[in-house]
């Protein structure tokens, strides 16, 4: 039997129109449905103006059994189905109470017949269907792994079969142009918006132009609560009436400043996704109408959470986070599978992934997916379990000493302690704990979310450091990496105090090579971008320009193009007297030496940005010192 993939549909006059390619011919051929309608639903029974609105409309009306998302209950609506092919969008405006309006025609109709964008498909006369198949022996492997789920959460089990057999299909060569994609194409990208077509059933040409992870997730919940006949709510009933209102974020333990050896930081594996998950985090189920599930209350919060029901999005985030930890991310690391198996998995764990990493955002702030009462439970449970485990982890005799969001730094942990907080955090908060990387040398300074570690390899691993921030200049950040690479080989304090001793050396000289002038105006050099229109900023008479408009200044002077939007590069000089003000920096090409440049300034820059991230090493750098001595405390 001949395979299909379906890659576009579109309205046409006379109903909707399937773009397939067909595997065995490598030609693109097109179906046309002509019995297909769009439609949308208001009320029952159907108001006046609704009536009007029909008969104005040469509609049809009938009576349809939907499923309430939070009541559970099933309801009688009334179906409006359109005369013509037609945008259901602008018809419904014309309503009243208006459900499903917004989703759009090709989406609704691959919704409602079941088929699925970049999989495979069989054609049975005029009816296509979805092809789910896969090879008997990763059926078995898939069943294995998953067996525990199929009896204590059969929904999710569903969503795993599914998914699991859609993205293990291989995706095809297919000409790009052949598409609808032009342009110069990513191979990278085109493998992706297969796997997302499936995942989220939109058109490949759309999947693989969208960067909106949030209309990602709206066509996968929408495509899910239309195969289960749930009538999909409006944006205010998705809010159950709450108004937009700013969300408390995750907990973080402020570092005990310090150096430590043998860092182990260990991870919660997708944190916010795996709360969905464990503790049926949905639209529905928070705040839920039962009596008897009010006192599982979520922490620190008024909201309780459903005890009864299982979630539509808990169970939809919790099948695409179990179906990528652990199957795909595990299958992308496989060297025993083929290239093509392999390359497919890891393409199916970057998307899923994608999704996850977005699955809390949208609850904040997009139309159609928001609801503050699900988003702060979310970050509710978040800062719970990280306050948990660190207080597990105190008591269980380690050593803590720096927890963000979903990390947890620890300070010389044997791996039976490790092992035993990560089965003491599954086993109380059901979410899982995993190490994910050991420093050798780990340095905390005072300041959140900045840090640097040696790994066991010697690589080093820096996070939001002042010293290498993108537009710092090259000498700075390569006296900074050379500081640290000193460190690579001092796994105890006696190799640790010969490394500060070359960290000294090494700033000394190059302190010493740049007044000599021996390093190139390009590694001075500060790269930035300007937010403003520099031509409205230069020509304020009143306004004291910032060193980026003062480069920008001097460009347009020379008779250089140069807009909002674009990067501009200036090397810091000693102040000078341009256009009636007091100029401290140059475009790089305008510095005529070393002479002009203000060499204590960027000493005075070096050694800031150095103290930030050395003074928990006890190393301090003096700007007004000559040789800008280290001083050890």
């Amino acid at each position: 039997m001949e395979t299909y993939y379906l890659i576009d549909a579109e309205a046409a006059r006379e109903g909707v129109k399937l773009r397939l390619y067909n595997a065995s011919t490598d030609a693109m051929e097109e179906v046309l449905d002509t019995r297909y309608r769009p439609y949308f639903f208001v009320p029952h029974p159907t108001s006046q103006g609704n009536e009007e609105a029909v008969r104005g409309m040469g509609a049809k009306t009938s009576t349809v059994e939907k499923q309430n998302l939070f009541t559970g209950k099933t309801e009688r609506i009334t179906r409006v189905e359109l005369r013509e092919i037609s945008d259901p969008r602008r018809a419904s405006e014309r309503f009243e109470g208006v459900w499903e309006g917004e989703v759009p025609l090709t989406l609704g109709y691959a919704y409602d017949q079941g088929l699925t964008f970049g999989a495979q498909h069989v054609i049975h006369g005029e009816k296509i269907e979805t092809v789910f198949a896969a090879s008997e022996e990763k059926w078995q492997r898939f069943r294995d792994m998953f067996s525990e789920i199929e009896g204590a959460d059969p929904k999710k089990y569903e969503l795993l079969e599914r998914w699991f057999a859609l993205c293990s299909q291989p995706v095809p060569e297919i000409v790009p142009e052949r598409l609808g994609i032009g342009g110069r194409v990513d191979p990278e990208r085109y493998y992706l918006a297969f796997i997302l077509s499936r995942v989220a059933n939109l058109p490949v040409p759309e999947a693989y132009s969208s960067r909106q992870v949030s209309a990602w997730i709206r066509s996968i919940l929408h495509n899910h609560l239309r195969r289960r006949n749930i009538l999909i709510p409006t944006s205010r009933e998705l809010r159950k009436g709450e108004t937009k209102r700013s969300v408390q974020g995750a907990l973080t333990f402020p570092p005990k400043s310090g150096t430590y050896f043998n860092t182990v930081v260990t991870d919660f594996e997708s944190l916010y996704p795996s709360i969905i998950d464990t503790y049926n985090l949905s639209y529905e189920t928070v705040d839920c109408h039962h009596e008897e599930c009010e006192g599982n209350r979520v922490p620190g919060l008024e909201h309780h959470v459903c005890q009864r029901r299982r979630g539509v999005y808990s169970v939809l985030m919790g099948s695409i986070k179990d179906l990528r930890i652990h199957w795909f991310k595990p299958l992308s690391r496989d060297n025993t599978i083929s290239a093509e198996d392999r390359r497919l998995a890891q393409a199916t764990s970057q998307l899923l992934k994608l999704i996850l990493v977005s699955s809390y955002g949208v609850t904040v702030r997009i139309h159609g997916l928001a609801r503050p009462a699900l988003a702060e439970s979310i970050t509710a449970y978040g800062r719970h379990i990280l306050r948990k485990s660190w207080d597990i982890a105190q008591g269980g005799g380690l050593h803590p000493i720096y927890g963000d969001t979903d990390s947890l730094f620890l300070d010389n942990p044997t791996d039976a302690q490790v092992g035993w907080l990560i089965k003491t955090v599954k086993d109380q908060l059901r979410v899982d704990l995993a190490v994910d990387k050991q420093y050798s040398v780990c340095v905390l300074p005072t300041a959140m979310k900045a840090y640097f570690g040696i790994r066991g390899d010697g690589t080093p691993d820096i996070k939001g450091v002042t010293a290498i921030k993108s537009n710092s200049p090259a000498f700075i950040q390569n006296v900074f990496n050379d500081c640290v690479k000193a460190l690579a080989d001092a796994k105890n304090w006696d190799a640790f105090e010969t490394a500060t001793r070359r960290i000294q050396e090494i700033v000394r000289r190059a302190i010493r090579d740049l007044k000599a002038g021996k390093i190139p105006l390009k590694d001075l050099e500060y790269p930035v971008e300007l937010h403003f229109d520099p031509a409205e900023r230069v020509g304020d008479e009143e306004e004291t320009l910032h060193q980026p408009y003062q480069c920008a200044a001097q460009l347009l002077d020379s008779g250089k193009d140069v807009r909002r939007g674009e990067t501009v590069a200036f090397v810091k000089v000693k102040p000078f007297s341009y256009r009636g003000k007091t100029f401290t920096v140059k475009p790089t090409e305008h510095v005529r030496g070393i002479h002009e440049v203000n060499v204590e300034d960027y000493v005075r820059n070096l050694t800031t940005a150095l103290n930030q991230t050395f003074k928990p090493m006890n190393i301090r750098f003096q700007a007004e010192r000559e040789a800008t001595l280290a001083d050890f405390v």
